[in-house]
């Protein structure tokens, strides 16, 4: 509690002071009251950034869900070798994020890159440049990145749920007749539902709020296609020194994120017994 207190709690605190603050190139001025939640709502580059990260979410989260989903069953009814390919799959989500960036930049190179020349350039889609320097691809590009590397954590982490689930259901189910997609669809996604819906929310909030894979790999390009909220929000910080601004809408998106956690918190305990 101490540490969570010094190094999240008051700079948090701090933001928010300094976000009804008239702040120039880092001195503190006087009091501007809402003024820099004025100036952020009427920028259009704010409300871009939200609509980069929703789409960014529906496009990654719900593929990570399903194939970490199906991975998990599949691990579950035993492949060849699987303990082997366990210890394998912490590999992406272990890789530093700059590590990432790098790998993919070159494998998204244009006309030499491993995937632009072999597959992209091969149908068509891109020639000669690469698929990040494409505002209609760039964010596709990053989502596919952002389930290379996460989709394994969600395998291990429902196999691990599937794995804890009590046997004796499963042996009524079979003396019982049950097929494949009742026992599935009647006792996997019922008895598993309070993780899959927080590991749901734990991943919808991560991808929100991505911003090392955007950085090393487009930096908000090209034009604003791919700027996120938190790529936005460090613009404004280090590059325009528009610092007051950069609180406030760090504390627009601690509010949004508050609330939603709130809603789905009573959701999930009411109805899912999930806390």
């Amino acid at each position: 509690m101490v540490v969570l207190v010094v190094v999240s709690l008051l700079p948090f605190c701090f933001a928010v002071y300094i976000s009804f603050r008239e702040v120039n190139f880092g001195q503190i001025g006087d009091l501007a009251g809402f003024d820099n939640y004025r100036r952020l709502f009427a920028d259009d580059r704010f409300w871009n950034s939200l609509w980069v990260a929703l789409k960014f979410v529906l496009i990654a989260v719900p593929l990570e869900f399903l194939l970490g989903l199906g991975g998990a069953l599949l691990l579950n009814r035993g492949v060849w070798l699987r303990s082997v390919w366990l210890p394998l799959l912490f590999i992406p989500s272990m890789m530093a994020p700059i590590v990432v960036g790098l790998l993919w930049k070159v494998m998204f190179a244009g006309s030499w890159g491993l995937i632009s020349y072999n597959v992209l350039e091969r149908f068509g889609w891109l020639s000669g440049t690469s698929v990040f320097s494409s505002a209609d691809y760039a964010l596709i590009a990053l989502a596919f990145v952002d389930i290379w590397q996460w989709t394994p954590f969600m395998v291990l982490a429902f196999f691990a749920g599937r794995q804890a689930l009590p046997v004796s259901p499963y042996r009524a189910a079979a003396v019982d007749g049950a097929t494949p997609w009742q026992v599935f669809y009647r006792l996997t996604l019922p008895m598993m539902a309070p993780l899959l819906a927080v590991i749901g929310m734990l991943r919808f909030i991560d991808a929100f709020k991505v911003f090392d894979s955007i950085y090393m790999l487009t930096a908000g390009g090209p034009g604003v296609s791919t700027e996120s909220p938190s790529m936005l929000a460090y613009k404004m910080s280090f590059e325009q020194w528009r610092i007051g601004e950069s609180a406030a809408f760090a504390v627009v998106i601690w509010i949004m994120f508050f609330v939603l956690c709130s809603v789905f918190y009573q959701i999930a305990k009411k109805r899912l017994n999930a806390f």
